[in-house]
């Protein structure tokens, strides 16, 4: 059997046709979706991250702010500019880029983002309600995940799942939003024993690892009919590759994402269904108030 590529490109066109229909609905009743981007120092892949990111909102029509920061901007500083964007009303989304710079506090960053506009679903405030399952701002690239699953009508319930990750932004928030579809969950990561037999076994892989130096899934840690969501992403002898031997994985495979063109599409996509929905939450707020 050869097995199913997913299609992110075609994934995210859709979600962003869905949030371009709902830009011109609030364009209509008067407010324009904007995201203020926050870029802290010269990192080349961060810059290249935040315009892209900008083009898609230009592309849908949401309105961007830029923050592009010297590298010594300190705590203080950040403190300030991101009171400043909570107060303001013309912003819907604060997005800062990570990582930030060693002077500063990443939890105490991203903690002072207001909740309402935290489109990176990183604030205490949004966690708490995405272990509750009562969040409406959830983190970009787990919810960019569970829009292919449904997508592709891949079921979750009942299904073993093992992700390969454990970090705020993928690993955990993800392990939550499958717990919400009756998914069986296992974390696996870095301190893992018999990482393998793990993988032998599941239904579903979702791997972020990133460093094909110390992972890569190959053809015989996987079952036959399994899923993989691959979110790793790394350059090899000038390619962008991910965690996942893709041409032979598929072999065995129903449904792999290819990377490049699987999750990092869904990624931008998913943002701006944020800022398009932090803009909605403000309207509903400004009429209530």
């Amino acid at each position: 059997m050869t097995g199913q590529k997913i299609d992110g490109i075609a994934v995210a066109t859709s979600v962003k046709e869905r949030v371009r229909a709902a830009v011109k609905e609030l364009q209509n009743a008067g407010i324009t979706p904007c995201l203020a981007t926050v870029l802290v120092g010269d990192d080349a892949a961060s810059a290249t991250y935040v315009k892209n990111k900008q083009k898609a909102c230009a592309d849908i029509g949401i309105a961007t702010k830029d923050h592009k920061l010297p590298v010594t901007f300190s705590q203080k500083e950040m403190n300030s500019l991101i009171d400043l964007l909570n107060k303001d009303d013309t912003v819907h989304g604060i997005l800062v880029q990570l990582p930030l710079p060693s002077q500063l506090d990443e939890f105490a960053t991203t903690s002072r983002i207001s909740p309402l506009k935290d489109v990176d679903g990183l604030t205490p405030y949004n966690i708490g309600l995405l272990t509750s399952a009562r969040a409406i701002l959830k983190p970009c690239t787990p919810s960019g995940i569970m829009e292919l699953f449904e997508y592709y009508k891949i079921d979750l319930e009942g299904k073993n799942a093992v992700i390969i990750n454990r970090s705020n932004l993928v690993g955990k928030p993800l392990y939550n939003l499958m717990l919400e579809k009756n998914s069986t969950v296992t974390t696996c990561h870095s301190r893992t024993r018999n990482l393998k037999e793990h993988c032998q076994i599941a239904d579903i892989i979702i791997t972020a690892i990133g460093d094909r130096k110390k992972f890569l899934l190959t053809e015989d840690m996987v079952k036959d009919g399994v899923v993989v969501i691959d979110v790793g992403t790394a350059r090899l002898e000038g390619k962008l590759v991910g965690d996942v031997d893709y041409e032979n994985i598929i072999k065995k495979a129903s449904y792999v994402t290819p990377v490049p063109g699987g999750v990092g599409p869904m990624t931008i996509a998913m943002l701006l269904k944020n800022t398009v929905t932090a803009a909605s939450i403000s309207k509903e707020f400004v009429q209530h108030n």
